[in-house]
């Protein structure tokens, strides 16, 4: 499966182990709850998905890596405990807790949540003094005589022996104590999940036409060459960063993240392209609908390749007008909570406390995106500028101008939509590039929100005329498949 049903299946796992009777008992009880294991090539998105299920369900994360730990640090330490048996007095070996196990409790005293998932990374290569501590951990869940706390799933994850020279086969007695879920790398779901997190228009359009490109590892004689979904998304954001920075993007930046040869080669030459065509076509007016006739004649007649590049550079403009538009909706959403609780008698320190708490909690955890800090800051950002009010009604003018200025925001990236629909009809028709914009705006997260709330007439004319070609042409396999049946 892929990484985004990956997670869905995380996700399910998590909300059936939860499930509690009336009597506060689990109906599935934790001795009998297995372990997932993640497995997968490296750099597809195991850990991201860990972090982002945590921050979903709004639950605890203790993360480790175990190729980091020795058998000390992970069964803890020897140490001698005077007990009485029949009358009879003896020095016993015991162990101390388990450095894993008691950041657990470390993280339930912090947060105060009770349950969580600890993930632990490259299980399948721990070293050979901790295998045996590692196979008792998940069959037993604990580390010497300490268990993990009962409401945290244990989540771990690791590499096909062919991928990793350290990794080690499990027999059937461990598999068959295990919740296994094998993950394989698909571009399509990573773009999906990128289009959220923001990616670069010159990663998404050279993969869109060179998919067999997104992830490959080959053994040569001189070593691995390979690129992986996280070499793309790490690669792209340095690329934002040297842009804004107005430093040059070459072959040796690309060569550091996708280190298969051929492939940094290969994007190093589009990328320049790509900036060509950024020079060449002025944007601003294509989304503005005042292009001249010049620049629709030259988007007519250009090769496939080009006509991609395009296409990425205007939905790019206008998702990211798309993303701060559905990103000031959740503050929003947010402050509008948290005021009303002000209005109706509620200390606003007390409230900027407790949504500190809440912020300062999750991030300590590790598992807040980028957007949910952004929006925890930005609230308590607003809420601290207030802290002093002596009139409600000053607070309620200035969340009324952030909302002002928001639907202001939402009509400009709305018009550069329907723009950008009327040159895509105008110049290429309802052909391939309607079909990849109209896909593009379903897919994306924040698109998907936006057109929702706000509209858009020619994408649900578009998206119609879409879903009845489909029809179409499931109807012509069907046929062709009894036909080729009848003929049989």
């Amino acid at each position: 499966m892929n990484i985004a049903e990956a997670k869905l299946q995380l996700i399910n796992t998590i909300k059936a182990y939860s499930v509690r009777d009336r009597f506060g008992n689990y109906l599935l009880p934790p001795q009998d709850q297995r372990p997932l294991f993640l497995m997968g090539p490296p750099g597809i998105g195991k850990t991201a998905i860990v972090r982002q299920v945590a921050e979903e369900l709004g639950i605890g994360l203790v993360s480790y890596s175990i190729t980091h730990h020795t058998r000390q640090s992970a069964l803890g330490l020897p140490k001698i405990v005077h007990k009485v048996y029949e009358d009879e007095e003896y020095d016993v070996s015991e162990y101390t807790m388990s450095e894993i196990i008691s950041s657990v409790y470390d993280v339930m005293a912090d947060t105060g949540l009770k349950e969580g998932i600890l993930f632990l990374d490259e299980v399948n290569c721990a070293s050979e003094t901790l295998t045996p501590s590692m196979l008792q951990f998940l069959q037993f869940k604990t580390f010497g005589k300490h268990k993990v706390p009962d409401g945290w799933v244990i989540v771990t994850a690791g590499n096909p022996v062919e991928y990793n020279r350290n990794a080690k086969e499990f027999d059937v007695v461990i598999w068959d104590r295990l919740k296994r879920i094998d993950i394989g790398a698909d571009f399509d779901a990573w773009k999906s999940y990128s289009y959220k997190t923001g990616i670069h228009p010159a990663v998404i359009t050279y993969l869109e036409a060179r998919r067999p490109n997104f992830y490959k590892i080959e053994e040569t004689p001189s070593g691995k060459r390979f690129v992986t979904a996280r070499g793309w998304t790490d690669l792209s954001r340095i690329i934002s960063i040297y842009e804004g920075l107005g430093i040059d993007v070459d072959k040796a930046l690309i060569s550091q993240y996708i280190q298969h040869p051929e492939t940094a080669d290969d994007f190093a030459s589009y990328y320049d392209l790509f900036n060509k065509y950024r020079s060449d076509y002025k944007i601003g007016e294509i989304l503005a609908g005042t292009e001249d006739t010049v620049i629709q004649d030259r988007a007519k007649a250009a090769p496939f390749d080009e006509k991609l590049s395009l296409l990425g550079l205007l939905l790019d403009n206008v998702l990211a007008d798309i993303a701060e538009v559905m990103k000031t909706e959740d503050i929003a959403a947010e402050l509008v909570g948290l005021l009303r609780q002000v209005k109706e008698g509620a200390d606003i320190s007390e409230v900027i406390e407790n949504e500190a708490d809440m912020f300062y909690r999750f991030r300590r955890m590790g598992v807040l995106s980028a957007d949910a800090r952004l929006k925890y800051e930005t609230v308590l950002e607003f809420l601290k500028a207030h802290e002093a009010f002596t009139d409600f009604t000053s607070v309620k003018s200035d969340f009324d101008g952030l909302v002002s200025d928001m639907k202001q925001a939402a009509a400009e990236a709305r018009g550069k939509l329907d723009n950008l629909f009327a040159f895509v009809s105008k110049v290429w028709g309802e052909g391939q590039e309607m079909v990849i914009l109209v896909t593009e705006l379903t897919i994306g997260f924040y698109s998907s929100r936006f057109i929702a709330k706000y509209g858009c007439d020619a994408y649900y004319r578009n998206n119609d005329s879409l879903k009845l070609y489909e029809r179409k042409l499931e109807i012509l396999k069907k046929g062709e498949k009894l036909w080729q049946q009848s003929t049989m």
